[in-house]
């Protein structure tokens, strides 16, 4: 029930296209219960022509007042023009009713449109902000394919439980409620007979329902884990290749996608029965009225006359689709249930990097980060034990170590990527939980070990996240970088498109664009996961160039993979195992002859 009031809760901005259909489809129902009832006086036209209405009564909006001065009306028209010209009036007239009927229901379909497509626009921007300002660490344990499965195909499958809502609630109650009403009002009797049978139908195929809600959870799960098994392959496809890994591969799709296939079989199977279901059940009730009603009339115990017995059957006739419907919204929404709580499992998910309210805004940097018995672990797991580092404004601190030992952890801790739970960090004397996010992140600039680039031109991809620039300063980034020569041979320069995560570039032009980007930022402080050791020599020496311009009167924080490239810095942390184990310049760690000695040792040989 909770997560069918969240449905409502996405229709509520968008109410008075819910009322217009509602109104219009109610409308329509009207119109298609006059068409429905002209089989009155077209059967007493061919079977009792004497019985005339010569009177007519006061205008009203009763529905016996309407049908006796139609009665009036058409009487009028068999006395002047005969009994088959009145058969034509009655003909037209159903074709009028029938065409106002579905005039109105296609206006009412016709504002269900923003409803639904609306609803779902809504539904993945929501998701989309919430991905945004999750944290790094919600991304650590959920798969890629799980999360692409909820922000389409179960927003795809809300959007039906959202039109199916507004049926089950609203369109057919009223369609059934209007065809009811005539029938209580025509025959007492025989409708108690309705009022019972109906919640018994209800009931069956409320039965065959429950399970459809758990079945299509486990299906799109499974499709998650499908989406999640592409995304790999396609990440993975060369790794695949040259270990000739695709029959391995595609066996394991295989067997994922055929549990897949019996789900959704299944799935399919129960949705399918809900119609011819619910239509036998429907030829049953009629079989049994019709004998019902033949006895009374023919024992003359009931008022209904022979051909308002036969109306009264086909209205009931008509109830049997709204019925149908019904059966098959009821199916929609239970399917759709199961898809609505796995997108809240994402829109409701409670993880985030906590901001006070009063948080200090800051723009500049001017003395010092420091770094205080910090410790971080990753569930039960320590990474980072007892880490005590100060990097002064201007320094340039290099973090060396075994993979694995935690210097992309600790990076990660400055942004607040991940928070810690023991220790503190301080920028300029104040904890970084004391700033806002927003004000510390843009103290920091990053360039990483594999360029993080967007299918967009260069130009975009320069500017990304920096909002005050102008041509001049993307192309003097540009220079900097080293990436200006070879983006002006490009045909359009750039605003040339560099295809998926960068595709169209060479390794080293990636890396430079990369660089760019951090330069026009222009931030105090750099963390720079350096970036030159998958490069040719040529890429490597003007990438480590453009680091270098990089690096000038900035405080750096510099993970370094080849130890010839650190020589430099003014602090060489050496971790192990999540500790900082050697601490100073080159010089000293040679002569301290320690761990850095080995790994300087290892690479020179």
């Amino acid at each position: 029930m909770k997560s069918f009031i969240i449905v409502f809760k996405y229709i509520a901005p968008y109410k008075k296209y819910a009322i217009l259909n509602i109104v219009l489809s109610a409308i329509s129902t009207v119109f298609s219960l006059f068409s429905l009832t002209l089989i009155i006086p077209f059967v007493g036209i061919l079977f009792n022509p004497e019985a005339l209405t010569l009177t007519p009564v006061p205008f009203s909006l009763s529905f016996d007042d309407f049908m006796h001065n139609f009665n009036y009306f058409l009487s009028k028209i068999m006395i002047t023009h005969g009994q088959a010209y009145a058969l034509g009036f009655i003909s037209l007239s159903v074709v009028v009713f029938s065409l106002l009927k579905n005039v109105f229901g296609f206006a009412g379909s016709y504002f269900m449109a923003p409803i639904m497509n609306g609803t779902v626009r809504d539904f993945q921007h929501h998701i989309y902000k919430k991905i945004l300002h999750l944290p790094i660490r919600y991304f650590s344990n959920e798969r890629k394919g799980d999360i692409l499965s909820r922000f389409t195909s179960d927003v795809q499958e809300i959007k039906f439980t959202i039109t199916g809502s507004l049926d089950m609630v609203f369109k057919d109650p009223i369609t059934i409620l209007v065809y009811l009403a005539y029938l209580v009002y025509t025959s007492p009797e025989l409708t108690l007979f309705v009022f019972v049978v109906l919640p018994l139908i209800g009931l069956i195929i409320g039965k065959i329902g429950k399970s459809l809600k758990r079945k299509s959870h486990e299906g799109q799960a499974k499709m998650g884990e499908l989406l999640s098994m592409l995304e790999e392959t396609l990440s993975g496809l060369r790794v695949i290749k040259a270990f000739n890994a695709e029959k391995k591969v595609d066996d394991r799709f295989g067997q994922l996608n055929q549990k897949i296939y019996k789900i959704m079989n299944h799935l399919t199977r129960k949705n399918s029965l809900s119609s011819p279901l619910s239509e036998f059940l429907g030829t049953v009730v009629v079989v049994i009225l019709l004998v019902i009603g033949g006895i009374l009339t023919i024992n003359n115990q009931q008022s209904l006359s022979s051909s308002e017995f036969i109306a009264y059957l086909v209205v009931f006739s008509q109830i049997i689709n709204p019925a149908k419907s019904l059966s098959k919204s009821y199916y929609s929404i239970q399917k759709g249930l199961a898809s609505i709580e796995r997108v809240n499992k994402i829109l409701h998910e409670t993880m985030h990097t906590p901001e006070k309210p009063d948080a200090i805004v800051k723009n500049d940097f001017t003395t010092s980060i420091e770094l205080k018995n910090v410790s971080f672990k990753y569930n039960e797991t320590y990474v980072l034990r007892n880490i005590n580092l100060e990097i002064k404004k201007g320094q340039t601190v290099a973090l060396v170590g075994q993979s694995g030992s935690g210097k992309s952890t600790l990076v990660d801790l400055l942004p607040r990527f991940y928070d810690i739970e023991e220790g503190e960090i301080l920028v300029d004397g104040i904890n970084i939980k004391d700033y806002s996010l927003v004000s510390l992140r843009s103290l920091i600039g990053y360039v990483n070990q594999e360029p993080i680039l967007f299918n967009d031109t260069i130009g975009n991809n320069i500017t990304f996240g920096t909002d005050n620039f102008t041509p001049d300063a993307i192309e003097n980034a540009a220079k900097v970088a080293n990436a200006h020569e070879f983006i002006k041979e490009k045909e359009m320069k750039y605003d040339s498109n560099i295809g998926d995560r960068g595709s169209k570039l060479s390794g080293g032009q990636k890396q430079r664009l990369s660089i760019a980007r951090a330069v026009l930022k222009n931030p105090p402080i750099m963390i720079l996961d350096e970036a030159t050791s998958a490069l040719d020599t040529e890429s490597e020496r003007l990438v480590q160039d453009a680091l270098m311009h990089l690096m000038k009167n900035r405080t750096s924080v510099v993970i370094a993979h080849r130890l010839s490239t650190i020589k430099a810095a003014d602090i060489i942390c050496v971790l192990s195992e999540g500790r900082i184990v050697e601490q100073g310049n080159h010089e000293q760690l040679i002569e301290l002859n320690g761990v850095y000695k080995k790994l300087t040792d290892l690479q020179m040989f």
